[in-house]
């Protein structure tokens, strides 16, 4: 496997990024943070990479740069497979709401941003017959709530688009995995209350990379968000008025 990855410094995209390294897959780390890159890169080294793991510079505000990114990251694989998205931002709804300008970052971040560095990312996957490309959304995106209506509908539409490459594209050899956390004990969740089913990054890392090898389209991690979603998406609008999750 020749990976890259962007937003495997933290988190989930880190869990995952080690759990690469130690199948050895050779891998390029695509983010914002030089230090942080650099740093993350040296301990995916270590952790059995095959060779050296590259860096590449990428802001997911900036998408002028995705082009460039893309390319570096191509150059210094000599070619990649696979394309993971674990990068975005999270603010809970009171946060969100009383701040627009962090709202708006946000949405571009979280959705458009997203959709065009993974239409680039597309792009070059089909030019050599295909590949994997695989983007983290969440369970928040199923079903509108009241604690998540602005980062809800971006993971949302991720996952719409998502499932729309997967229609378009599987038969010219695109493998399009959308991957929905539940809550996970992570960064982006620390100071919030655990919910009842909360998983370790390193648990999610493995189900999402054997996903990968698979070909799954969807996959949540952990698999009983599968059965909980499931419930809530078919729950009636007017108890969903009414509920606090």
């Amino acid at each position: 496997m020749k990976a890259v990855l962007l937003g495997a410094t933290n988190g989930l995209g880190r869990a995952l990024a080690q759990e690469m390294a130690s199948r050895g897959a050779q891998l390029c780390l695509l983010g914002r943070n030089l230090q942080a890159l650099e740093k993350s890169a040296k301990d995916l080294e270590i952790r059995g990479a095959g060779g050296s793991v590259a860096t590449v510079p990428c802001d997911l505000l900036n998408r002028e740069c995705f082009d460039r990114a893309l390319q570096d990251a191509d150059a210094a694989l000599e070619g990649f497979d696979t394309v993971v998205v674990t990068a975005g931002v999270f603010g809970t709804q009171d946060e969100l709401e009383a701040d627009l300008e962090r709202a708006s970052d946000l949405l571009m971040t979280n959705f458009t941003n997203t959709v065009m560095f993974c239409e680039l990312a597309r792009k070059q996957l089909l030019k050599r017959g295909g590949g994997t490309l695989c983007v983290f959304s969440s369970v928040a995106g199923d079903r509108g709530r009241k604690p998540a209506v602005l980062y809800g509908a971006t993971k949302a539409g991720i996952s719409h688009y998502m499932e729309g490459l997967d229609h378009r594209y599987h038969e010219e050899g695109l493998s399009a995995v959308l991957v929905k956390p539940g809550f996970v004990k992570t960064s982006m969740t620390a100071g919030m209350k655990p919910s009842l089913f909360a998983a370790e990054p390193a648990s999610v890392a493995r189900t999402v990379l054997n996903a990968i090898h698979k070909g799954k389209p969807v996959v949540y991690v952990p698999g009983v968000w599968s059965l909980v979603m499931l419930v809530i998406r078919w729950l009636p609008r007017f108890v969903m008025r009414r509920v606090g999750f």
